[in-house]
């Protein structure tokens, strides 16, 4: 008798818990989802939209560009720096207009009131920032979007994720304009290794973003809950909708969601309403120096490095990164089965084109030094260090020294990384001297033709002369003929005596002139930015440099006269 009262108590307290819990979901439906728009509702000064938003402020491709406004919009609507301020019925009323041409619905409460405050007035300057990045995003979002048969509205969503920064990353480590995590990007075809991240590439993340989004719609047909889950993932959506008794709408269920998804779709909403109202509060774009138009694509058919290009395009270093995020190391890699593409400026394509084979084919000196030793040791033995050896314990290991696997390597020093392929044994090769007489010299860095003359006993103008050079630009690696070819006729006048030519000539080439010596990474544009009045026209006129011709470290060039 005691077993069938218990079973009953089991059973009446589960019945009062399933009605109370039935009662509050009642409860929950009944009240207006929307607070009164009269509350005063502060963001956390955490708030990672907000710190999204603040990254846009240390890119450098809006430095010291004159802001351009899109003649389009109605310019002097307002005086400028003026901030509009707006009756609440206005902003509701707009708000209502967005729902008659779009499947996501848009409300106003207090909560996209306080992320329009943002959007609007607290961070005009970054939004502006937003509105030219729109310039280069937008159309390629648009594209996808049409493509995939989603609201084109879901492009703004890139602005609350990552504020159209393409090297963003959260605290949490979700990455590119998109935020992919890196299990939700494996999912969607997204490769992470030491070369590249492709949720950082534009294309590759627009597409997976997308279809993320198609398969979110097919659990939840509703847009804010995708939304939602966009961001905290299904599970955690799928949570809230339990606990909120099964209603599946995102103002029922916002408090059972996450802080950082409760402010989520407000602030999508805001920024939606701001973006298509932009010139009702006095914001006009403040693009980058790339717009869509701006831009090529061009498809890499083997290896390619980004510092090659900019030094043969004289492409600032940054410019390139800025529009190719995915490449970790600077190195786009050659996938013939889903190859990869080069993002330059439209201006550079015919360029680019017209030299791709020099371009890839391009080595460093190192690269070139090693090359040879390749190809001329028919049999060599080749260690990969591992961490915690060093070159007197690797030389011990092959019975060799330390200098001759620093000979073999061209290392100058001791210092070594796990990982590194060294040329630890080769072939005795006979020692090479540069003698007097020796027809040719291979350029080492630092060397001048001013130098080299000096060494050899011949005049500049003969240098130049023999390898058909026009200016005095050399670059380590390159070899020059040092002593007059046979049959060859010379083009200019009798000179004086070799010692008093050789000395004008030196003399010539070292005064007059300020000189600057390039280190690793500098561009023309690099360059004309520390000197006052230098443009990169100036220093292609004052060294004679092609539009191809690369820039070494320790090269000296001239970026002035003295006066």
């Amino acid at each position: 008798m005691s077993g069938k009262l218990f079973i009953q108590a089991i059973i009446a307290l589960f019945l009062s818990i399933t009605i109370t819990f039935s009662s509050r979901a009642e409860e929950i439906n009944s009240e207006n989802p929307e607070p009164p728009v009269e509350v005063i509702w502060e963001l956390a000064p955490d708030d990672p939209i907000v710190a999204m938003l603040d990254s846009l402020a240390t890119l450098t491709v809006f430095r010291n560009l004159e802001r351009r406004v899109d003649t389009t919009l109605e310019y002097g609507k307002f005086p400028p720096g003026f901030v509009p301020q707006y009756d609440d019925s206005i902003y509701k009323a707009r708000l209502e207009r967005l729902n008659a041409y779009s499947t996501i619905d848009f409300v106003f409460n207090a909560y996209v009131k306080t992320y329009i405050n943002l959007y609007a007035n607290r961070r005009r300057d970054l939004t502006e920032r937003v509105l030219g990045l729109a310039e280069l995003y937008f159309p390629l979002f648009e594209e996808q979007l049409d493509k995939h048969n989603l609201p084109l509205e879901l492009k703004y969503l890139a602005v609350i994720e990552s504020a159209l920064n393409p090297v963003a990353r959260s605290r949490v480590g979700a990455t590119g304009l998109w935020q992919f995590m890196y299990g939700t990007g494996k999912m969607y075809g997204l490769q992470v290794n030491s070369l590249v991240d492709d949720r950082s590439d534009i294309y590759r993340s627009t597409i997976a973003a997308c279809e993320h989004f198609v398969d979110l719609y097919k659990i939840y047909n509703d847009w804010n809950l995708v939304l939602c889950a966009y961001n905290a993932g299904p599970g955690n959506v799928n949570r809230a909708i339990r606990r909120a008794g099964g209603v599946r709408d995102f103002w029922a269920i916002r408090h059972f969601l996450p802080r950082e998804t409760q402010n989520y779709v407000p602030a999508f909403m805001a920024v939606t309403y701001v973006m298509e109202h932009a010139a009702d509060h006095n914001l006009y774009p403040n693009p980058p120096i790339y717009s869509h138009l701006d831009v090529d694509t061009l498809k890499v058919t083997q290896q390619l490095s980004l510092r090659t290009v900019s030094q043969f395009l004289d492409i600032p270093m940054d410019h390139l990164r800025y529009l190719n995020p995915t490449f970790r190391q600077n190195i786009i890699p050659h996938n013939p089965d889903s190859p990869y593409f080069l993002r330059i400026p439209r201006d550079y394509t015919g360029v680019f084109m017209a030299n791709a084979d020099t371009i890839y084919n391009h080595k460093t000196p190192e690269e070139i030094r090693q090359a040879e030793l390749a190809a001329q040791m028919s049999e060599t033995t080749v260690h990969v260090v591992r961490s915690g050896e060093v070159l007197g314990s690797i030389a011990r290991r092959y019975g060799t020294s330390v200098g001759e696997i620093q000979r073999l390597n061209n290392i100058r020093g001791t210092l070594i990384r796990p990982g590194q392929r060294l040329i630890v044994r080769a072939p005795a090769r006979p020692a090479t001297t540069v003698a007097s007489n020796a027809n040719t010299h291979v350029v080492r860095r630092g060397e001048t033709l001013g130098v080299i003359a000096g060494r050899y006993r011949v005049s500049v103008n003969q240098l130049r002369q023999w390898n058909n050079i026009s200016g005095t630009t050399i670059y380590a690696g390159q070899n020059l003929i040092v002593r007059q070819p046979e049959n060859f006729i010379s083009q200019v006048q009798p000179a004086e005596p070799e010692s008093e030519e050789l000395a004008s000539e030196e003399e010539e080439e070292t005064t007059g002139y300020i000189w600057y010596i390039i280190q690793q990474g500098d561009t023309l544009y690099d360059i004309a930015e520390k000197y006052e009045d230098l443009t990169i026209e100036d220093l292609k006129e004052l060294n004679d440099f092609q539009t191809s011709s690369p820039l070494v470290p320790g090269q000296r060039i001239i970026i002035g006269l003295e006066e």
